[in-house]
């Protein structure tokens, strides 16, 4: 195995499938077989989710709703798809620990480091939810965050692209794509990895990066066995 502790960022808007809001039951039920699949490797799993596609604080300031207030909300969405993703993937028959940064206790452990680590140590996929509890911080700078916190080999950004290009491959069809680039030339050429907050901390921390496409069947596997998938961001 390449990796033995991984942590895997999804996007909230990764959950939505082919819809336009929501949650796609098909899509998570994709997602949680294929964490099924490197648990049973012997890989431990942990999960930070964004809120996306539910509600992002954002887009609630920009009319002109209080942008702390419309934040914690966001921490909220990213709880509910948490608990979604939860649900899947005891589907799949793992055992899971949602972790919050904002008590719930009705519904999740508040997060604690050294309980997390257990938990990954026992096996259990670990989700993060609430981001870092605190506004103005994304769920990239969370999951660099927890990565950090837990001693994660690789933080695993799963999207919709097959990794880092030149431009917007959506966009612009002469777009090149990375197969390697070090940290120093993703802020060199302004390419949009993770936010500033976020890459930073990964930076000083030495800890590598491997943006993928996290919606085509198998990629997660072979990611985690060191096969050149989508693009790796190290020093």
């Amino acid at each position: 195995m390449k990796y033995k502790r991984i942590l895997l960022k999804l996007s909230g808007e990764a959950l939505m499938g082919e819809k336009n809001y929501g949650i796609d039951p098909e899509r998570l039920a994709d997602y949680a077989k294929d964490i099924k699949g490197i648990v049973e490797k012997g890989i431990e799993v942990a999960i930070v989710i964004g809120g996306g596609n539910i509600f992002r604080g954002l887009a609630g300031a920009s009319n002109g709703m209080d942008r702390v207030q419309g934040d914690y909300m966001g921490m909220l969405a990213t709880i509910i798809n948490g608990l979604a993703l939860q649900s899947a993937v005891e589907e799949e028959g793992l055992q899971t620990r949602l972790l919050t940064s904002i008590e719930m206790k009705q519904i999740a452990e508040p997060f604690i480091k050294r309980r997390a680590v257990r938990h990954l140590e026992k096996g259990r996929v670990v989700i993060f939810g609430g981001g870092t509890g605190n506004p103005y911080f994304t769920t990239d700078t969370a999951a660099v965050l927890r990565a950090i916190e837990i001693n994660a080999d690789v933080i695993l950004k799963g999207t919709r692209v097959d990794g880092i290009y030149t431009s917007d491959p959506e966009k612009d069809r002469k777009a090149v794509k990375f197969e390697n680039i070090t940290f120093k030339e993703v802020l060199n050429k302004d390419l949009k990895v993770m936010d500033m907050t976020a890459f930073t901390l990964s930076e000083e921390n030495d800890l590598p990066i491997i943006v993928f496409d996290m919606n085509k069947k198998g990629n997660l596997m072979k990611v985690v066995l060191g096969e050149k998938v989508g693009t790796l961001v190290n020093s």
